[in-house]
C-alpha cells in the first residue's frame, strides 16, 4: 500500500498545512478529505501571509469588513481566517465526531509577536477560541519559555492547544511537561481531563541549517535524529504513572505532530520526512504539494518504534563529534522561527493596508 491511506492503515493522521478561501470555494479540501484521507488542517502566520497577501481573492471581503467599520489590519486578518477556519472546521467535523474527538481539528495562531509573553498569549488565545462555536478548534501557541506557562493555564481552562515552534528535545519535553501541569490543575478542581493538544516539532528546518556544517556522510541526518529523540521521549512521557493517571496512557495524551515536512533539498524525494515518520498516535501535517506527492508515489520507508531511544543517541553522538551544539542549534531555530513568524504576520498586515488604500 503507498500514500495517505498507507499512513492512516499505521495509525497516523495527516493533517494540511494550508488555508485559503479558494481551497475551499474550489471544493479541493473536501476532495483531499473526502478521497485522500486527511483528518486535519493547520495554519500559521506564514500561510494566512501567502494566502491573503499574495492574491486578491479576500480584496472585496477586506473592503467589506471596511464598510462595516473593522478598520484594524489585524482585525482584518483574524476575521478573514476565522471565517475560512470555520468553514474547514465543519468540513472536518464529521472526522471530529467518528474519532471521539481526537481528531477532525483547525488550528488558528496567536499573533507572533507575543511569542515571549505569556499575559498576551493567554489573552489572544480565550479571545480567539471565543470567537469559534464549533468545538474542533486548536489555538496554536509558541513552545517558548512564557509560551509553555501559558499552556499550562489554557488546558487548565479547557482550551485545546496546538504547541508550535518546537525544535529540540527539551522543547518537546517543556510542552508535554505543561499539558500535564494543565491536566493535573483540571483534576484538582474536578473538571474533564479530556482537553485536545498537539505538539508541533519542526523537522525539515534542522537540516536546512546544520547540513551546511555537516561532513557529507552526516548530511540530511539532523532532523530525522531528532525526531526520533522527541519519540523516544514521547514514550518515556507515556510510560510514567503521572501520564497515566492524567492521561489514561496515550488515550488523553498531547500527539506529537511532525511540521515543517517538505523536503526542501531537491537531492532528496520530495517525500523524504513523510516516508520517514510514521508512527502510530502521531500527525503528520504536509503542505499541499508534498500531501499531492506522497499520495501519488510515496511509500513508508519506516516505523518510529521502541528503538527510537537507541538510534538518535547513536546518531546524536556523530553530531556532536562532527561539531554540531543540538540544543544551541534548537534555540537558534526556535527564535529564527518566531521572527520568520512575525516578519511575514507584519507583512501581511502591511499589504492588507495597503489593498485598503486602493
Amino acid at each position: 500500500m503507498q500514500g495517505v491511506r498507507s499512513l492512516a492503515a499505521l495509525g497516523q493522521s495527516v493533517w494540511l498545512d494550508s488555508i485559503s478561501r479558494k481551497l475551499l470555494d474550489s471544493g479541493t479540501l473536501a476532495h483531499y478529505i473526502t478521497d485522500i484521507g486527511v483528518t486535519g488542517l493547520t495554519s500559521n502566520p506564514s500561510i494566512l501571509a501567502h494566502a491573503i497577501g499574495h492574491s486578491d481573492d479576500y480584496d472585496k471581503a477586506l473592503h467589506h469588513f471596511e464598510s462595516e467599520g473593522v478598520l484594524d489590519a489585524e482585525e482584518m486578518v483574524y476575521e478573514l481566517a476565522i471565517v475560512d477556519l470555520t468553514d474547514a472546521a465543519k468540513l472536518l467535523h464529521g472526522v471530529w465526531e467518528r474519532s471521539g474527538g481526537r481528531d477532525g481539528f483547525v488550528s488558528i495562531e496567536v499573533p507572533p509577536e507575543y511569542a515571549n509573553s505569556m499575559p498576551e498569549t493567554i489573552s489572544w488565545a480565550r479571545r480567539l477560541r471565543s470567537r469559534f462555536d464549533t468545538e474542533n478548534v486548536l489555538i496554536k501557541v509558541p513552545g517558548t519559555e512564557a509560551g509553555a506557562q501559558a499552556i499550562r493555564d489554557l488546558i487548565a481552562d479547557g482550551i485545546g492547544v496546538n504547541v508550535t515552534l518546537l525544535f529540540g528535545v527539551e522543547h518537546y519535553v517543556a510542552a508535554a511537561t505543561a499539558f500535564l501541569d494543565g491536566l493535573e490543575l483540571r483534576q484538582r478542581a474536578g473538571l474533564s481531563l479530556d482537553v485536545p493538544s498537539v505538539a508541533s516539532v519542526f523537522v525539515s528546518r534542522w537540516d536546512s541549517a546544520a547540513n551546511p556544517k555537516l561532513p557529507p556522510e552526516l548530511v540530511q541526518q539532523t532532523g530525522l535524529a531528532v525526531m526520533q529523540g522527541i519519540w523516544a521521549a514521547h514514550l518515556q512521557i507515556l510510560a510514567t504513572e503521572r501520564c497515566q493517571k492524567l492521561c489514561n496512557g496515550a488515550d488523553r495524551m498531547q500527539k506529537v505532530l511532525w511540521a515543517s515536512t517538505s523536503t526542501k533539498d531537491p537531492a532528496y524525494p520530495d517525500t523524504f520526512y513523510v516516508s520517514a515518520l510514521a508512527a502510530p498516535g502521531t500527525i503528520n501535517t504536509i503542505p499541499e504539494a508534498t500531501l499531492l506527492a506522497f499520495d501519488d508515489h510515496g511509500k513508508v520507508a519506516s516505523v518510529l518504534g521502541d528503538n527510537a531511544l537507541a538510534q538518535s543517541q547513536e546518531l546524536f553522538g556523530r553530531l556532536t563529534s562532527a561539531g554540531l551544539d543540538l540544543e544551541e542549534l534548537a534555540r537558534e531555530l526556535q527564535v529564527q522561527g518566531a521572527k520568520s513568524f512575525t516578519d511575514d504576520w507584519n507583512a501581511l498586515l502591511d499589504s492588507v493596508g495597503r489593498k485598503l488604500k486602493h
